[in-house]
């Protein structure tokens, strides 16, 4: 069964089942999907804890025979999976359909992934996992949830604070979840419950921003400058590889050029974005961009982003002078307020 992780307290108030699924990208809030079904099933009598973690080593009967011994005193047992790369493999699947149609009803076993990605949500090993556990699917948290986000969890905390304080904490740490969560915590060691004004929590709340050179084509396709502006310098301070990033832009670019090219040969944009598998957030951003955004622009931002390498290579670049930060800043406005 399917569900959703704000229905994940009112489910372990009522049964623990002997298997559930976490796959999310959201670091902070799978561990605490996985602290909160850890703590139910110590108080339905699970006493012992196995932990494998597939890697190289790995061997898959591993699982079987974790999922079969017993324990020495006849407890029941917690058996945790982590599969950090998503990918278990033909030999995995085969283990997890297995496993699935095998289970011990005397132990709870939690298998952790990373979000999938659309083939493999389709592999018969998830299906099974599917139908036979718990599947809990976190999102992302995206960056336009973000300042409620932290409301709610002030909120959790008997603490309330006006929306420009919201938006301050977002943007102190654009990327970082456990970041969010840590600074929440701290005006609930720093302040005692009630309404928090714009003074105490910029006072309290660090710069703990850790930009995502990946997260810079949301701001573009967004058209949010503010954003883009704040990430690159996020990026440039944080020492990030600038050939990385230039990539990145560009690559978004092409793909952008590609889209428009399609439409304009009368191809429709769903089976473009399928083509060129872009779903989630970027999916969604993809069609006002491309609305916005017309060929000879993107024409001339990927011209100005081969202008752009070749400063980064040391070479003169006939349309720019100076820094090539500057000039990546600028390639990336062309696009966010075309």
């Amino acid at each position: 069964m399917q569900l959703r992780i704000d229905a994940l307290d009112t489910h372990l108030a009522k049964t623990v089942a002997p298997l559930y699924v976490i796959t999310s990208d959201e670091h902070l809030l799978a561990l605490e999907a996985a602290d909160k079904i850890r703590k139910s099933a110590r108080a339905n009598g699970c006493t012992e804890r196995d932990v494998l973690t597939v890697d190289r080593s790995f061997k898959w009967g591993e699982l079987q025979a974790s999922n079969q011994s017993q324990s020495l005193f006849g407890d029941k047992k917690l058996i945790e999976l982590h599969i950090p790369t998503g990918k278990p493999g033909k030999d995995g699947g085969q283990a997890l359909q297995q496993y699935a149609t095998t289970l011990n009803p005397d132990n709870v076993t939690i298998i952790t992934l990373p979000k999938l990605d659309w083939a493999t949500q389709k592999a018969a090993w998830v299906g099974s996992l599917q139908q036979t556990g718990v599947y809990i699917d976190i999102p992302l948290v995206e960056r336009s949830q973000l300042p409620n986000w932290i409301g709610v969890r002030m909120a959790g905390q008997q603490q309330s604070t006006d929306r420009q304080s919201l938006d301050f904490i977002a943007d102190r740490v654009e990327g970082n979840l456990l970041a969010a969560h840590q600074e929440i915590q701290k005006l609930a060691l720093l302040h005692p419950p009630g309404r928090l004004t714009f003074e105490q929590i910029h006072d309290a709340v660090l710069n703990v921003a850790r930009y995502d050179v990946f997260k810079l084509n949301e701001a573009m396709l967004a058209g949010d400058v503010a954003r883009l502006v704040r990430m690159i310098d996020g990026l440039k301070g944080e020492g990030e590889a600038l050939p990385l990033v230039l990539w990145a832009i560009a690559e978004e670019c092409r793909i952008l050029l590609k889209l428009k090219s399609g439409m304009a040969q009368g191809r429709p944009l769903n089976a473009l974005l399928k083509e060129y598998r872009i779903w989630g957030p970027r999916e969604r951003l993809m069609e006002p961009a491309l609305r916005r955004l017309s060929l000879p622009t993107l024409e001339a931002a990927l011209q100005q982003a081969a202008q752009i390498d070749k400063m980064v290579k040391g070479l003169r670049a006939k349309k720019f002078a100076g820094d090539a930060w500057d000039a990546l800043l600028q390639l990336g406005l062309t696009v966010a307020r075309s």
